[in-house]
């Protein structure tokens, strides 16, 4: 296939990507006993704590497994890192309902997030590569491919097949292009699937800023392949 005609095809879905609505693209979790379970675990219920903690246990593994490098992954299972975070958690749980500064999937997964950069230190670090605590572990291979196949979309005829690991070294390359910020909100949205809000709280935003720079990123994202596909 001629790079026109792969431009073509990657443009047609990209556009339909980015016009598909946020409740299509992000799996809401809101659950009308949230509010019971966090009162009941703030005056010291320890099974409500436990409750409130296990409650969001796939959705950090889901975290660590996009984002985990393999070189880590040979070594160390995301549900590990998981159950470490958890603990953690546990340990700051009280003071967290105390003062609930941010929602608490977002507390949580920072918990979680900090244990895997630091993972990502310990091991990488020691084959030569830098990772400091506020850089964010580049996305590994296996999880730039999902978000391939989302742009592209699962309908895929057999003619398409072709262009699925072209677009993969092209998405690669242009998110690494992406201001931190814009690229962080798509992995952040399409990848770990957490609504606008919770992105918000994550980069100390707001919603409509958030909605804003993901449509940004989205046509930037668009632009820089159009230019890569020529």
């Amino acid at each position: 296939m001629t790079n026109e005609a792969i431009s073509r095809v990657f443009l047609e879905k990209v556009v339909t990507f980015a016009a598909v609505p946020e409740d299509r693209c992000v799996m809401e979790r809101a659950d009308p006993d949230l509010e019971q379970l966090m009162e009941r675990a703030s005056r010291g219920d320890e099974a409500a704590q436990q409750a409130l903690l296990s409650q969001h246990r796939e959705r950090l593994r889901r975290m660590v497994a996009v984002r985990l490098d393999p070189r880590v992954a040979a070594r160390v299972d995301p549900s590990d890192v998981v159950q470490e975070a958890l603990a953690a958690a546990s340990e700051l749980l009280s003071d967290y309902l105390q003062k609930q500064p941010i929602p608490f999937y977002p507390w949580l997964r920072r918990i979680a997030w900090e244990r895997l950069v630091k993972l990502h230190r310990q091991h990488i670090t020691a084959e030569k590569r830098t990772v400091t605590r506020e850089a964010t572990p580049e996305l590994p291979d296996g999880s730039v491919a999902v978000l391939a196949r989302l742009v592209v979309a699962d309908n895929t005829s057999p003619s398409d097949q072709a262009v699925r690991k072209e677009l993969q070294n092209r998405i690669r390359a242009a998110l690494n292009e992406l201001g931190e910020r814009d690229r962080e909100v798509l992995i952040l949205r399409y990848l770990e699937q957490l609504s606008t809000a919770e992105i918000a709280a994550l980069m100390g935003s707001t919603p409509g800023a958030i909605r804003v720079r993901h449509l940004r990123a989205l046509e930037r994202l668009r632009v820089l392949l159009k230019e890569a596909l020529g």
